[in-house]
């Protein structure tokens, strides 16, 4: 297990996810965060941007999916993530969390519901 991270906090992308037919076609904000676990001493011994993953491009990958094509739950879009991130980059494993501010529960005060997935590479 890396004991190093890069890590991307309260990404904030809008989307078209959920159950209900107005989530699907008014859309929302949506939160993410990436703790990716990757060996992280070789670019920090040589500072070059070349040795290590750019945290600009696993920005680019994560909004590609929150938003691109509608999902119903946010556990299919933090697997998504997960599988493309482990799928397109040198990570050992990844923690995502996807955060929908306000869910529509009627009556309630929610300040968001969440799910947090950790997947490791196959094999790692």
């Amino acid at each position: 297990m890396a004991a190093d991270s890069i890590i991307l906090e309260g990404m904030r992308f809008y989307g078209y996810h959920g159950v209900n037919p107005e989530e699907k076609a008014q859309g929302q904000s949506y939160l993410v965060d990436l703790e990716a676990e990757v060996d992280l001493a070789r670019p920090g011994n040589t500072d070059g941007l070349e040795d290590t993953v750019s945290y600009t491009h696993l920005y680019r990958a994560i909004r590609a999916i929150m938003e691109g094509e509608s999902r119903n739950l946010l556990e299919r879009l933090a697997q998504e993530i997960a599988d493309c991130l482990l799928a397109d980059f040198p990570l050992e494993a990844v923690t995502v969390t996807v955060k929908k501010p306000n869910p529509p529960i009627k009556g309630s005060f929610i300040e968001y519901a969440a799910v947090r997935i950790h997947r490791r590479r196959e094999g790692g």
